[in-house]
């Protein structure tokens, strides 16, 4: 059996389905129907986005045409609010490790591409990925994302097999602690036996929810080319209780506008068969230059940055439950702004192409093997001081995940003072931990002040004696304390 006859059954099964949650008349209806929403309305809805609850499709559209500069203003600042109310001012840090870039799909737009014949193939071997895992330990990292081709040689074994290298790997000052998953959509079983190695965040991004561009994009007679295949990953993801899930769209193949709308269905979607269990984050990478790529230098549907600025305070209006990545392909000052209005998690210290963290310093040092390209190149340091300077505080935790703190569990308590009073609290552990074992003088400096801007919030509440002897548990040498 090769490849893509494997999964000719399952294809099947949702060949037969009559529709599916995207509807494509519907969400250009409701986009049409507010083309010009009044101040009256877009007040409406954003007294509504007051109470931290999921927004109706109608009133995401309401948003997303809005063409008022004012009430425009008002959603960049409940944006910003909404995030510090379910997220606090942390900002959760991770980096990719690229383990495979064979793959036997044709994407227009990516560099992985098979057709590309001027991408290196390679995939790591396990002493291979041992050796990016120590190095990106040294620099501090304690989360990453394994991301995979889709090849005969990637398949779910392998995963599990990279997945425990992964945890595996020990040096004197910590280890990755989660380790979550973009890959190509799987089947129950499959997902089952991801779960059974402790994978964190599942990730399956739809790139494109419109059904012609998403056929365009993605060849026929390869595993990409089949949407609900695709579209469906999240369920089969919940199926096998791998509940944490990331779904994201590839900004630049459609229009933005109802890229969003197909978020916020897909999120419905999920909340809706599943007990209230909706992504746990939302990721949303523009297009950018790719190896020998001709489409990712022109994307059809390019988003401005003053547009993109719109679509991540939308998203954070309509789900605001969910975290919200902007990835390091974002330049440095766009990625900044992102962090006042939205944004919950980023990478940093991020190198692309398999193998890069032992090939070189910085990303897009491998112009022969990269997905697309890089817009901040700073180090992890670089960017912890940064967060300090804004005066938000960088999180290296990883607690829920580990104390099954995942899914519905997660949705319940998103919804309470958890953060303040447990993710606050581990974040100020873990950057404790990265200023003395990886920061650098002005980096450790900025960072001891932002801890006791941060503790000294907590003084008069009863946690505020355990942050006190945590820390100076740390700085005896213990590491990996949690609430």
């Amino acid at each position: 059996m090769n490849f893509l006859e494997k999964y000719q059954k399952e294809f099947a099964e949702y060949d037969k389905l009559d529709h599916d949650f995207i509807d494509d008349d519907k969400i250009w209806a409701q986009l049409n129907k507010w083309e010009n929403p009044s101040r009256a309305d877009v007040r409406r809805v954003l007294k509504k986005a007051e109470q931290c609850v999921r927004l109706e499709p109608e009133e995401t559209a309401i948003l997303i045409q809005n063409q008022d500069e004012s009430t425009i203003q008002e959603m960049y600042e409940l944006a910003h609010q909404l995030k510090e109310e379910v997220y606090g001012d942390r900002i959760v840090f991770f980096a990719p490790l690229y383990i495979s870039d064979e793959c036997a799909n044709n994407c227009q737009y990516c560099g992985f591409r098979s057709s590309n014949k001027s991408m290196k193939r390679r995939t790591l071997t396990m002493d291979e990925i041992e050796k990016e895992v120590r190095i990106m330990i040294g620099e501090g990292q304690k989360r990453t994302v394994l991301v995979y081709g889709e090849s005969p040689k990637t398949n779910v074994d392998f995963m599990c097999d990279t997945v425990r290298k992964v945890y595996s790997v020990k040096t004197e000052h910590g280890e990755i602690r989660r380790a979550n998953i973009n890959c190509a959509p799987l089947t129950v079983e499959e997902l089952r036996k991801l779960k059974e190695v402790g994978i964190g965040t599942f990730q399956v991004f739809q790139e494109t929810y419109h059904r012609e561009t998403y056929r365009k994009m993605h060849p026929e007679g390869t595993i990409k080319g089949h949407y609900r295949w695709r579209l469906y990953s999240m369920d089969r993801a919940q199926q096998a209780k791998v509940d944490d899930n990331g779904i994201g769209v590839l900004f630049g193949l459609y229009d933005w506008r109802f890229e969003v709308m197909g978020l916020l269905y897909h999120t419905i979607h999920l909340e809706e068969t599943f007990n209230g269990v909706g992504p746990h984050t939302i990721s949303f990478p523009r297009i950018t230059p790719a190896t020998d790529t001709p489409y990712s230098d022109h994307p059809e549907y390019k988003v401005d940055d003053e547009d993109f600025k719109k679509l991540v305070a939308v998203l954070r209006l309509s789900v605001p439950y969910t975290g919200m990545i902007c990835t390091a392909r974002e330049p440095e000052a766009v990625r900044k702004q992102m962090l006042n209005f939205g944004v919950s998690q980023i990478d940093a210290g991020t190198r692309i192409g398999v193998g890069a963290y032992a090939a070189s310093e910085k990303a897009n040092a491998m112009p022969d093997q990269e997905q697309f390209s890089i817009g901040d190149d700073r180090s992890l340091d670089g960017v912890v001081q940064e967060v300090c300077d804004m005066g938000a505080i960088p999180s290296f935790c990883t607690a829920c995940y580990r104390a099954g703190r995942t899914g519905e569990q997660f949705m319940k308590v998103a919804k309470s003072r958890f953060v303040h009073n447990y993710c606050i609290p581990n974040a100020i552990f873990t950057l404790k931990e990265y200023l003395l074992d990886y920061a650098t003088p002005e980096t450790k400096a900025k960072g001891e002040e932002t801890l006791r801007n941060h503790v000294e919030q907590f003084k008069g509440e009863p946690v505020y004696d355990t942050i006190q002897k945590n820390l100076k548990r740390i700085e005896n040498g213990e590491r990996d304390l949690r609430l």
